[in-house]
């Protein structure tokens, strides 16, 4: 793999992503708003929101619910694989300017989303069969206490794990993913964005879970858990921000399990 150089062409590119990869992170997050939104008046209008429903859910109401996952993943995590895109344009640019094939940044990030679809598949199932066991609040929120702490606490325990290490060290070196990852062509591009799209989910995933503690169309909750996210990556490995999370969900967590915080 070469590295990149620095050319005006270069320095005009990566604008233009950046540019792209924040235009559909807001418009992801307009429609997440608006989401929670709806679901805020919906709830108003109810005086039961205290209570979980009980009634089933078809195929439709599952298919809006895994759109609804998508949308929400695709606005909190595409701003955190900005410095990746970024570089792996620039790699592909300077290839191109030694006669190599140019190959689209957008395939890259098309398998790493494709990852967190498939996680957003999960956490529907989740969260349908959370509802079926009356589980759920109308507003999205664990009813069943020991089980949001034990949530909470598993949370925290997962940020001290080797798993959370080794993901989190590749999502915090895009250079070094490159180097180790590199794959030619469209397919090698597409399973490029896929494979870092596994350590991203690999490192990430728990604390998506917090949603169903906290509600999971919580604007708030959404958006610290957004924040937390990108400071884990962009932090020095020596500040340890990961597992300051994880000793205040466990706290957390174990407070809520004997009673101490709602």
């Amino acid at each position: 793999m070469n590295l990149p150089s620095s050319s005006p062409a270069l320095n005009r590119d990566p604008k233009i992503i950046f540019l792209s990869i924040m235009v559909i992170a807001l418009l992801a997050w307009i429609v997440v708003c608006r989401q929670a939104r709806g679901m805020e008046h919906m709830n108003l209008s109810s005086t039961m929101c205290s209570m979980p429903r009980v009634s089933s859910w078809n195929i439709a109401d599952l298919f809006s619910l895994f759109v609804m996952w998508v949308v929400m993943m695709i606005a909190m995590m595409l701003p955190s694989v900005t410095p990746m895109a970024l570089l792996f344009s620039k790699v592909h640019r300077t290839r191109r300017d030694q006669n190599n094939p140019f190959i689209p940044t957008w395939i890259f990030l098309l398998g790493y989303l494709l990852v967190w679809m498939g996680f957003s598949l999960l956490a529907t199932f989740l969260q349908s069969y959370l509802h079926t066991k009356a589980w759920l609040s109308c507003c999205m929120v664990l009813t069943h206490r020991t089980i949001a702490g034990m949530i909470l606490i598993s949370v925290g325990i997962f940020q001290f794990t080797p798993l959370k290490n080794t993901c989190l060290s590749h999502c915090r070196s895009p250079f070094q993913f490159l180097m180790t990852q590199w794959q030619e062509g469209k397919w090698g591009a597409f399973f490029m964005g896929f494979r870092h799209g596994i350590f991203c989910t690999g490192c990430c995933w728990a604390l998506m879970l917090l949603l169903f503690v906290t509600g999971v169309m919580n604007l708030f909750w959404i958006a610290l858990l957004s924040i937390l996210v990108l400071l884990e990556k962009i932090s020095p490995k020596s500040l340890r921000i990961n597992q300051l999370w994880g000793i205040l969900f466990i706290v957390w967590g174990i407070s809520i399990v004997f009673g101490k915080l709602k």
